[in-house]
């Protein structure tokens, strides 16, 4: 469901994305709203873009990344708090304020690359422990299902509580309904909106499928789950029980280096709303106002800030919905034109080839 949410959102950022005064593409839910929907409309358009102003500043953009950040590095090297919000604060700083190219150019080259530490390090977890995993996957199916004792960070008793907790942090793992997402999809360099979907749904079964399945299942085997640790401190205690101090070291630069990367990617989300609610002149002030933000992340506490974060996420999605709802015919319309084309184009090469042999 995810993914096709996903495809849905990257093919109508493509094909209502425009120019804004400084040159840059401008997309995602709020253009399709208005072009899409028509005119009629903008007033959901300005609530997705004030929503997803208030998400980048009070949800997955600040708190709970930098809480993430501050935590892992005091639990695993002892650095105060406090000089990780510093350190933390001048980096966002100094990139956010270089424009779209500068996070770009950080984010590609850091994404990949967690990315694969990450895989390498829990699939090293699941091997050591291969006897336990039939059982962790007979587990994670069985409570699924059937109420279970709340224990460790296992929020809710019942399997309503499961599934709800299931949904939202699926949600903030992949970001798939709530409009982030096809605001970065915009900027793609294609002219198939179809083919720009195809991509975006990806990012949903890399983010979940394999890197949320990878820590879920780490933190089974080795019985972290059932513990008395939460967050960052959760995971840690099963990255140290295969590979002990290295552990934390190895989850620490890992850990990190998603959250910054999110906190880069969710200061652009922001920005591209707040310039279509006031233009480029209100760009600059809201980065500064992200930038405070972050300083103050480290000193908030984890529950608030899930709390927080949840309600933001979802009045995000609410406008977005309502819109992949509205222009399911476009959506179908634009697939149908890509695949068509796909076929023509493989017609053609399969031609050219038989023409070739004679």
């Amino acid at each position: 469901f995810g993914m096709a949410t996903k495809y849905a959102e990257g093919l109508l950022a493509v094909k209502y994305r425009s120019v804004d005064k400084n040159g840059n593409i401008a997309g995602g839910p709020m253009y399709y709203i208005e072009k899409g929907l028509g005119e009629k409309y903008r007033p959901l358009a300005v609530l997705f873009a004030l929503f997803g102003v208030l998400c980048a500043y009070f949800g997955i953009g600040t708190f709970a990344q930098v809480n993430s950040i501050v935590e892992i590095t005091q639990l695993a090297a002892g650095i105060p708090v406090e000089y990780t919000g510093i350190v933390l604060t001048v980096l966002v700083a100094a990139i956010t304020l270089g424009g779209l190219k500068s996070i770009a150019r950080v984010a590609g080259k850091l994404v990949p690359t967690m990315a694969l530490l990450y895989l390498i390090i829990t699939a090293g977890i699941l091997i050591f422990n291969i006897d336990a995993l039939p059982a962790a996957i007979a587990s994670v199916i069985e409570s699924a299902f059937t109420p279970t004792a709340a224990t460790g960070g296992f929020l809710g008793a019942t399997v309503m509580m499961a599934l709800r907790n299931g949904v939202a942090r699926g949600v903030f793992s992949n970001e798939s309904g709530l409009g982030s997402a096809p605001i970065v999809a915009a900027a793609a360099k294609t002219k198939w909106p179809a083919e720009q979907g195809l991509i975006s749904m990806t990012g949903t079964f890399i983010d979940t499928i394999i890197i949320c399945t990878l820590t879920g299942l780490s933190l089974i085997v080795t019985g972290a789950w059932s513990g008395e640790f939460n967050g960052a401190a959760m995971t840690q205690q099963a990255f140290v029980s295969v590979y002990g101090n290295l552990g934390s070291l190895l989850l620490m630069i890992g850990l990190s280096l998603f959250a910054f990367t999110t906190i880069l990617g969710w200061n652009y989300y922001g920005e591209r709303c707040i310039e279509y609610l006031l233009g480029v002149k209100a760009i600059l002030p809201y980065r500064l106002i992200f930038i405070g933000l972050i300083a103050c992340g480290p000193f908030l506490k984890l529950e608030a800030i899930w709390v927080l974060a949840d309600i933001v996420n979802g009045l995000m999605a609410i406008p977005n919905l309502i819109a992949l709802l509205g222009l399911t015919g476009v959506i179908v319309a634009e697939t149908k034109r890509y695949f068509d084309y796909v076929k023509q184009e493989e017609a053609e090469s399969a031609l050219e080839g038989e023409t070739v042999k004679m």
